[in-house]
């Protein structure tokens, strides 16, 4: 439930953060050593980074991890992380991903001034172009964002967009070890990575 978020800074080498924070905090340790921790009441970390943007997680216990952090230390089912233009939270113990507020919004109001203007083959193609997977989340905001523009579509006169032209339902697979442009060239390739 806990985290803390940062950034490598611009003219620090990624993988020397990567191994500094690992070593600061024991996180590079086997999964035989880390249940014995749990059972110790310690608690378990786990690094992650994308791009330049890193996280520590943490479960609940003891760990020098909260006294050095104490300040930056976030709980998921109170404050979301925010990482590339989504909104990771907990909700009912489950991850709940959305598209961020403020992208969410630009991405509404770009949508909906299109849809007084465009035609349903044009404004279909912008939104199979919307850059979010499609968490369950994720498609109710873009049937919220759909239903707008066929709101505004009806007050000009023109057809609404039909569901399964503007909404995604299946997750695009993503190469986990791969760099951003590996990822980016699987989306626009419709590749597995395999």
């Amino acid at each position: 439930y806990f985290y803390v978020s940062g950034f490598v800074p611009e003219g620090k080498d990624p993988t020397a953060v990567d191994a500094k924070l690992i070593e600061r905090y024991g996180i590079g340790i086997s999964k035989w050593a880390r249940a014995r921790r749990k059972e110790q009441g310690i608690a378990s970390l786990q690094y992650i980074r994308f791009d330049r943007q890193f996280v520590i997680l943490a479960t609940h216990g003891r760990h020098p991890f909260f006294e050095h952090e104490a300040t930056a230390i976030r709980d998921f089912r109170r404050t979301p992380l925010r990482v590339a233009g989504y909104s990771v939270s907990c909700r009912g113990g489950h991850a709940h991903v959305r598209i961020d507020l403020p992208d969410y919004r630009r991405l509404k109001a770009h949508l909906v001034e299109l849809a007084r203007h465009r035609s349903v083959e044009r404004l279909a193609a912008e939104f199979s172009r919307i850059p979010f997977e499609p968490y369950a989340p994720v498609r109710r905001q873009v049937f919220n964002i759909l239903r707008a523009a066929n709101r505004a579509r009806k007050q000009a006169g023109y057809a609404p967009i039909p569901i399964e032209k503007a909404v995604r339902f299946k997750r695009r697979p993503v190469k986990v070890f791969g760099s951003v442009d590996d990822s980016l060239t699987l989306h626009q390739t419709g590749g597995t990575g395999a």
